[in-house]
C-alpha cells in the first residue's frame, strides 16, 4: 500500500501536501504507514470533481446505477480478508469481527442496490384531465466523513445510499482508518465513472473544510462534538445535516429475568469491540432483587475474557484504538472509584506495549459519575442498583443522549412500558444487539439527527418535487 495516493475524478496521484499523520498498531504500538493529509486546494478540488459529475450521474438510469454498485459490491466481497485485516492493524478489533464488518458492509451495498432501482414515487389525486407527481430526485454531492471503529460497514451504507440515489460523493475516513478508507475507495472507484467517488485522506482539519465547501448533503458518524461543529457549519448554507453521534446507552434488567442470562447480555453489550461500538452499553440499572448473582455473574464473564492482538486467534477482548482512549476511559474509571464505585473487574492500566484495557465493571455506580452521564466508549461496564423498574426507567432517560436503550424483562407490560418512554432512537427488548436486516435508526437529541440506515436512508439522500401534468388545449 502507498501513502500518497488521493483519488480525484478517478485518478490516483501522490498527494500534493506534505503534511502526514503516523498511524501505529494499537496492539503493539509499532508505527505502520504514514497516511497524507490533504491540502485545502485538494479538498476544493475533490469537491469540484464530484459537482462536476453529478449532473451525468443523476442521468444514469437506476438500474444502471445499481449494477454499478452490485459489481463494487462483488469487488469488496473479493477483497475481504485485505479490508478486515487492514481494520484491525489500524484500530485493532479481532480479525473476526472486522471480517464481520466487511460482511455487513457487502451487504449494505447489496441491500441498496436492490432498492434504488425501486425507490419510492407516488402519483396524487387532482382533476380528470391531469395528474400531479411526486418524483424523488439526488440532492447533487455527498460528503460522507466515518468513523474508525466499523469503518468498512459504515461507509458503505453511507456511499451505498448515495450512488444509488443519483448522488455524487466525497468520501473522508476516519484519520485514524486512513489504509481501510483508502482501499474500500479504491475497490468502489473501479466499478464507477470518473469523479462519482472521491477520496480525501486527513485529519479534522480536512474535516471542517470539506464541510465548509458548496456540497448538498453532509452525513457524519462520529463524535458529538464533531457532530455539533458540522451543525453549526451547515447552517449558514443550508446543507442537508445527517449525524449519528454518541450515546450513553442505558440498560435495564428487571427483576423477573435470569441473572446469569442478564449477565451474558450486559457483557455483550458492553465489551464488544471493546466497547467502540455506538450503541455499546454504557450504563446498566439492575433491580436489587437480582443484582447480587447478577453483579457475581458479569465480573466473573469480565475476568474471562482473553485480551490480546486482534490478529491473534482466540482473543476476545482487543486493544483500543489508541492510548488516547484508552487515557479517556481509565480517566472515567478513576473518577467513579474516587466517588464511592467499588472496582468488581478490571480497572488497571495493563503494562507494556499497545492500547490495551481490561474489561471493567463496576458497582454502586451513581448517576452523577461521568461514567454515567457521558460516553465512555471502553470495555466498561457501571452498575447501579434500583429498587423499582419505575425508578430504573426514569433514570436510563436522564441525560443529554437518546442514541439506543435496551431492557432485559419477562414482563409484557414492562417491555411496552420502556418502548413508549425511553427517549431514544432504537429501544431493543430481551437482545443487546440484533435487529431485522434493512432497520432504520434515527437517533435523537444529543446523538443526532436524521435516518442512517435501512430504505429510509435512500429519502434522506434524495428531495422531492411535485410535477403537475395538464393537458394541453384541445
Amino acid at each position: 500500500m502507498t501513502d500518497t495516493e488521493k483519488l480525484v475524478h478517478r485518478e490516483w496521484s501522490a498527494a500534493e501536501s506534505t503534511r502526514r499523520i503516523t498511524i501505529t498498531n494499537p496492539a503493539d504500538g509499532q508505527e505502520l504507514f504514514a497516511a497524507p493529509v490533504a491540502s485545502p486546494a485538494e479538498v476544493d478540488t475533490a469537491v469540484g470533481a464530484a459537482r462536476s459529475a453529478a449532473a451525468e450521474w443523476a442521468r444514469t438510469a437506476a438500474a444502471e446505477r445499481a449494477a454499478a454498485v452490485h459489481r463494487a459490491a462483488d469487488a469488496v466481497a473479493a477483497r475481504a480478508d485485505d479490508l478486515a485485516r487492514l481494520t484491525t492493524l489500524e484500530m485493532g478489533k479481532p480479525l473476526g469481527d472486522a471480517r464481520g464488518g466487511v460482511d455487513a458492509g457487502v451487504g449494505t451495498l447489496r441491500q441498496y442496490a436492490e432498492l434504488g432501482p425501486v425507490h419510492r414515487g407516488r402519483s396524487l389525486n387532482g382533476g380528470f384531465g391531469a395528474t400531479d407527481l411526486m418524483v424523488y430526485e439526488p440532492r447533487g454531492v455527498v460528503a460522507a466523513i466515518t468513523p474508525w471503529n466499523d469503518p468498512v460497514a459504515v461507509s458503505c451504507g453511507l456511499i451505498g445510499a448515495a450512488l444509488v440515489t443519483g448522488n455524487t460523493v466525497v468520501y473522508k475516513p476516519s484519520e485514524r482508518t486512513p489504509a481501510t478508507g483508502w482501499l474500500l475507495a479504491r475497490i468502489l472507484s473501479e466499478h464507477l465513472p470518473a469523479g462519482v467517488l472521491n477520496l480525501l485522506l486527513g485529519d479534522g482539519a480536512v474535516g471542517a473544510r470539506l464541510v465548509e465547501q458548496p456540497v448538498d448533503v453532509v452525513a457524519h458518524v462520529g463524535a458529538c462534538a464533531t457532530g455539533r461543529a458540522i451543525a453549526r457549519a451547515a447552517a449558514g448554507t443550508r446543507t442537508k445535516v445527517l449525524l449519528e453521534n454518541g450515546g450513553n446507552d442505558p440498560l435495564i434488567i428487571d427483576a423477573d429475568v435470569d441473572p446469569e442470562w442478564a449477565a451474558a447480555q450486559a457483557a455483550l453489550g458492553a465489551f464488544a469491540n471493546a466497547g467502540q461500538i455506538c450503541v455499546s452499553v454504557e450504563r446498566i440499572y439492575v433491580h436489587e432483587a437480582i443484582a447480587d448473582p447478577f453483579l457475581a455473574a458479569l465480573a466473573a464473564r469480565a475476568e474471562a475474557l482473553r485480551m490480546g492482538p486482534g490478529l491473534e486467534a482466540g482473543t476476545e477482548l482487543a486493544p483500543l484504538v489508541d492510548r488516547r482512549l484508552r487515557e479517556h476511559v481509565h480517566g472515567h474509571v478513576e473518577q467513579a472509584v474516587a466517588g464511592g464505585a467499588k472496582l468488581l473487574a478490571g480497572g488497571d492500566v495493563p503494562e507494556g506495549p499497545g492500547a490495551y484495557y481490561p474489561a471493567t465493571v463496576l458497582a454502586g455506580c451513581t448517576d452523577d459519575m461521568a461514567v454515567m452521564r457521558e460516553e465512555t466508549f471502553g470495555p466498561v461496564a457501571p452498575v447501579a442498583v434500583v429498587g423499582t423498574f419505575d425508578e430504573a426507567l426514569a433514570r436510563a432517560g436522564q441525560g443529554e443522549y437518546g442514541l439506543a436503550a435496551t431492557v432485559l424483562t419477562r414482563d409484557l407490560a414492562h417491555a411496552i412500558r420502556a418502548s413508549r418512554e425511553l427517549p431514544a432512537g432504537t429501544v431493543k427488548v430481551n437482545n443487546v444487539f440484533g435487529g431485522a436486516p434493512g432497520g432504520a435508526a434515527h437517533p435523537r437529541r444529543a446523538s443526532g439527527q436524521g435516518y442512517g440506515y435501512g430504505p429510509e436512508l435512500l429519502d434522506e439522500m434524495t428531495q422531492t418535487k411535485v410535477v403537475h401534468l395538464g393537458a394541453p388545449p384541445a
